[in-house]
């Protein structure tokens, strides 16, 4: 484990002890009364600091001074005090703690509280994910997903929405890494097993159980023990299953198919489906107590063609290490406009195609011939209630711009390229279209013929 520089701020003599214990293999130190706190505080860069609040039989709460002065130098403050009223919590946050902790559970919360804190630090160190594990240049999508990141080390159980090829397992994969559990990832699409097969790969199973069960086998619940159970497309499980299944959740407990001997596992949800999970309830197709219990945090994926972005750099990594790709502008408007329907995968697939073709230049023509009989995303109309909020966020103008890049790349990209036809089609100058291709960061090429 990561080494802390720590403080702990404790008049009682053998409460410190007992913190020392707790925090054996960092670097500690005590401070019984506020003076030599406060000094300490000044002279040393702590990571962490463990403040009581009551110096003394008669002291009126001195430790929150520490706590305004540890919070101004960056400490991460945690409160571990017997004074826990209403008022008392409300100003140690006020005055910069981070935590706060009554006394008489140590031995569990400083364990917690030290695993978090090492693994948010480095999920908040870990900007090159959105270059490497998780690639996005879209600022709603890095956001998103940054903000999972905090809960990673926590036993919050996550829903991850979106369209199929997103990157959900991806990102769950992610989380998981960034969680502290020594366990496994363990993962199990819902979707690919009928009720009976789902609750005999979910549970487990001892030999003989039923017709093809030549042996006894461990169930997922099990793999995932003191690790991460990804259930994908979890709204495809049937009612029945998630009656099991919810049941397990809550306690912790389940019994193998054929054994009368429960199994114990510790296990972190985290669960995706491309469904509506409030429509699947309205639809009777999705148990709401078993939604209660798997969506303590939900994070949105948005489809690539609402990512254009992110072409580009996917486009990059899928190409990292073999035969790398240019793509003439028209090619590119033509691909960030494009629907995308199966998103990352359907990206991924074509890359790999136009990777096995005999010419490093992809134009237009053979990104056509390949995505052909696939619509291309539609430019917002001007009734449409996404381009009005456009234009509210970001100005009449830049909306104009919007809908003009659009329209022009569209008909270049049914034209073949051909500059001089789309002039003539939409009845625009040359300036207007050099000036349009150029706010789009598009550099025109020779006229295609």
């Amino acid at each position: 484990m990561e080494k802390l520089n720590i403080l702990v701020l404790e008049d009682d003599k053998l409460a410190q002890k007992v913190m020392s214990a707790h925090l054996a293999g960092h670097n500690i130190d005590l401070a019984g009364d506020l003076k030599t706190a406060l000094k300490k505080i000044e002279s040393v860069k702590y990571d962490i600091g463990f403040f009581d609040l009551m110096l003394g039989p008669d002291d009126d709460y001195s430790g929150l001074k520490a706590i305004a002065a540890a919070a101004a130098r960056g400490v991460f403050c945690v409160v571990v005090s017997s004074s826990d009223s209403d008022e008392t919590i409300d100003r140690a946050y006020a005055l910069g703690a981070n935590d706060f902790y009554a006394k008489g559970n140590e031995e569990s919360n400083v364990a917690d509280i030290l695993r978090k804190f090492i693994q948010n630090r480095k999920a908040a160190g870990a900007k090159d994910i959105f270059s490497s594990a998780f690639i996005t240049c879209d600022p709603e999508t890095k956001a998103a997903a940054s903000e999972a990141l905090k809960y990673a080390p926590t036993e919050l159980p996550i829903l991850i929405l979106g369209p199929s090829g997103t990157g959900k397992t991806s990102l769950a994969k992610i989380l998981h890494e960034h969680s502290g559990r020594e366990g496994a990832f363990v993962s199990i699409n819902c979707s690919a097993y009928t009720e009976d097969l789902l609750e005999a790969e979910m549970f487990g199973h001892k030999k003989g159980a039923f017709t093809g069960a030549h042996e006894t086998r461990k169930g997922r619940l099990l793999e995932a023990h003191k690790g991460t159970l990804f259930l994908d497309e979890i709204g495809t499980m049937s009612l029945g299953m998630q009656m099991k299944l919810l049941k397990a959740i809550e306690e912790r407990s389940f019994y193998p198919l054929g054994s009368e001997k429960p199994e114990h596992s510790e296990f972190r949800i985290i669960s995706a489906t491309l469904e509506d999970p409030q429509t699947l309830i309205a639809q009777g197709k999705m148990r709401f107590d078993l939604f209660q219990r798997v969506h303590g945090y939900t994070i949105n994926l948005k489809p690539l063609s609402r990512r254009a972005c992110d072409i580009a750099p996917l486009v990059q990594h899928f190409t990292s290490g073999r035969r790398r790709l240019s793509f003439t502008p028209e090619a590119r408007a033509y691909m960030e406009t494009y629907s995308w329907t199966g998103n990352v995968r359907e990206l991924k697939k074509f890359v790999d195609l136009v990777s096995s073709g005999s010419e490093g230049r992809v134009d237009i023509n053979t990104v056509a011939k390949h995505l052909k009989g696939r619509e291309a995303a539609q430019p917002a109309s001007a009734g449409d209630g996404g381009l009005y909020a456009y234009a509210m966020a970001n100005g009449l103008e830049a909306a104009l711009d919007k809908v003009s890049g659009e329209i022009i790349t569209r008909n270049l990209r049914e034209n073949e390229g051909k500059k001089t036809k789309t002039m003539a089609d939409l009845k625009i100058s040359t300036r207007l279209l050099y000036s349009t291709l150029k706010k789009l960061g598009i550099e025109p090429e020779g006229e295609k013929k």
